[in-house]
């Protein structure tokens, strides 16, 4: 990472403890030199921290607890933000309900971060549009035309 977004997570890592979530581990940077950033856990987060809504792109995860499924879909979908959902289950059904309702680009279930160039990735809302790898990417670069004729005489009358 550059010096701006090493600056940026340690801002967020410093709005998570400010805003009374408890540090688990993590926090600070490692060594002194480079912007290596040690792995960051927050438990007791709420909905309205700065952690819980934004996306941070560094080594922080932010941890909930919740009562039911509905809550989780309903507090996953309430953020701006829809790049990518992690399930981990040992019910095979559920993780597929809970799959189709979150509005993410991609979510991985019993696995995080694995990718394929074949599978498209991209997010939803402010996460991005369009998809990058397979063959979803070629529309990116791909402009559609119609081209409409009247005819006189045509063949299906």
């Amino acid at each position: 990472i550059d010096p701006d977004q090493f600056q940026k997570i340690l801002k967020y890592i410093n709005s998570g403890i400010e805003s009374g979530a408890k540090l688990e581990t993590g926090g600070d940077k490692i060594g002194n030199t480079g912007y290596y950033i040690k792995p960051t856990v927050f438990s007791d987060v709420k909905d309205d921290m700065l952690i819980a809504k934004d996306e941070i792109f560094g080594p922080v995860q932010t941890i909930f607890k919740y009562k039911s499924m509905d809550e989780v879909v309903r507090r996953a979908n309430d953020t701006n933000y829809g790049l990518g959902a992690g399930v981990f289950t040992q019910n095979i059904d559920k993780a597929n309900t809970l799959a189709r309702a979150l509005r993410a680009g991609s979510v991985w279930i019993n696995c995080y971060d694995v990718f394929d160039a074949a599978i498209p990735f991209g997010g939803y809302k402010m996460s991005g549009i369009g998809r990058e790898k397979g063959v979803y990417s070629l529309s990116n670069y791909l402009q559609v035309k119609a081209i409409i004729t009247l005819l006189k005489n045509p063949a299906w009358l």
